[in-house]
């Protein structure tokens, strides 16, 4: 490059040599003007060549030329070239995601900033009822029209994703995510949950239809076995010790089956819960008395902070069910003489209620499936314990009915605190 424009400077001074020269019979100031206009002419000439060069495409061979403009040619030719390979490697990489993506039995639509379609695969089609001929440029929200959808889709949070019926067929059940990326961009995924559906629908059937019909004879075995306890006859002392165990056990499976048929009805409740404006201040006060009496001479400490004029909307017995349990478990892993605070009170991110105790924690590891129902940390203690496994989940679909979320904090060996936040929407100041 430097001997390019050593060439080009030579070349100046080689027109300012010849229009002295000619300058020298016309006059110097004449010579040297027409030796720059001459100059300037053959710029001129080279950015024409180059403007119709440009003009007909990257494909079409540089011009030949000398010196600097030859190679200004050349690298434009080079950088044109390079910028072919990238556009080539991008659209081949464009092409392998659409063909992957319209393989795929989910639905995948592209949308702009405004919810304009600008594309989707086969599966879209299929499921949404779209066209990707027709509906190219088309806003989705005109399409399909679904309230839930429309609601949805209007909305910035994307966390949680969408159960609704297929526009197609709403016998098909999907579940709906979007993603928002790029510069205002989003992607719809769509996926056909019918049969995982009808799984956990046969699943939930099968546990209320089991627990009801195991609830009449454990209720029959159980007053039978009260009846032998309270007969003063030679028969119910021999055998004191073993009915004692039995009716224990036929109670606490009794206790299961209550539980599973609990669980149940909230699972298969799908209405939101009634805007009812419960007093929590004084439930509370009860599931404390209730806590006492479960510790008797355990000696724990049961303290209660509640403010009496928040009020929360939801179902009572709901509520009552899953705040009672997180209770009851405090009481049940807190050792003996340890400390068990309760609160409720509320902020401007909406109404909490904490449990917090002196418990002997829970490992990292186990708190992502706390909630899952019959699962336990120590299967020994929680037998122990006289836990049924269910409580936990109980709590979860109670705190999902109720717009509520379930925190918890625990340290092994320190204790826990389990936190449960409700939005403002919910809470009401007397």
């Amino acid at each position: 490059m430097p001997n390019i424009w050593s060439a080009e400077a030579w070349r100046i001074v080689g027109a300012l040599a010849a229009g002295t020269l000619i300058g020298l019979v016309i006059g110097i100031p004449y010579g040297l003007l027409l030796a720059l206009l001459g100059y300037l002419l053959s710029h001129l000439y080279q950015i024409g060549r180059l403007a119709r060069w440009l003009a007909g495409g990257a494909r079409v061979a540089p011009p030949e030329a000398g010196g600097v403009w030859g190679e200004l040619f050349n690298d434009l030719h080079r950088v044109q070239q390079r910028a072919r390979l990238r556009k080539q490697r991008m659209a081949d990489i464009l092409s392998r995601f659409q063909q992957a993506s319209s393989a795929m039995p989910d639905a995948i639509v592209v949308l702009g900033a405004a919810g304009e379609i600008q594309w989707l695969n086969e599966s879209a089609e299929r499921l949404l009822g779209l066209s990707g001929a027709q509906d190219h440029g088309s806003r989705i929200d005109n399409l399909v029209r679904h309230p839930d959808f429309v609601a949805y889709l209007g909305k910035a949070d994307y966390r949680n994703p969408l159960v609704m019926p297929s526009p197609e067929d709403s016998r098909v059940t999907l579940r709906l995510r979007v993603v928002s990326y790029g510069d205002h961009q989003r992607l719809l995924i769509a996926r056909d949950t019918s049969q995982v559906q009808r799984v956990e629908q046969v699943r939930r059937d099968f546990v209320a239809n089991v627990s009801h019909e195991l609830r009449t004879p454990l209720t029959v075995m159980v007053g039978f076995l009260e009846t032998m306890e309270d007969a003063d006859d030679e028969c119910a002392r021999q055998w004191e010790r073993e009915i004692a165990l039995m009716r224990q056990q036929a109670e606490r499976m009794t206790h299961v089956v209550e539980d599973l048929l609990f669980l149940s009805r909230l699972e298969t409740g799908q209405e939101a819960p009634a805007d009812e404006a419960v007093p929590v201040a004084e439930m509370l006060e009860s599931i404390r008395d209730a806590a006492v009496a479960l510790s008797g001479e355990r000696g724990h400490q049961i303290a209660l902070e509640a403010d009496a004029g928040l009020k929360l909307l939801g179902v009572e017995r709901e509520l009552f069910s899953a705040f009672s349990n997180l209770v009851s478990n405090a009481v049940r892993y807190t050792p003996d003489g340890g400390s068990i605070n309760i609160r409720w009170y509320g902020d401007s991110l909406g109404g909490h209620f904490a449990v917090s105790d002196t418990g002997v924690g829970i490992e990292p590891r186990h708190i992502p499936r706390l909630t899952e129902r019959f699962y336990r940390v120590d299967v020994g203690r929680s037998r122990q314990s006289g836990g049924t496994g269910l409580g936990l989940a109980i709590v979860k679909h109670v705190l999902t009915r109720h717009e509520a979320r379930l925190e918890v904090d625990s340290q092994l060996g320190k204790g826990s605190t389990f936190l449960c936040h409700f939005p403002p929407r919910r809470v009401r100041r007397a």
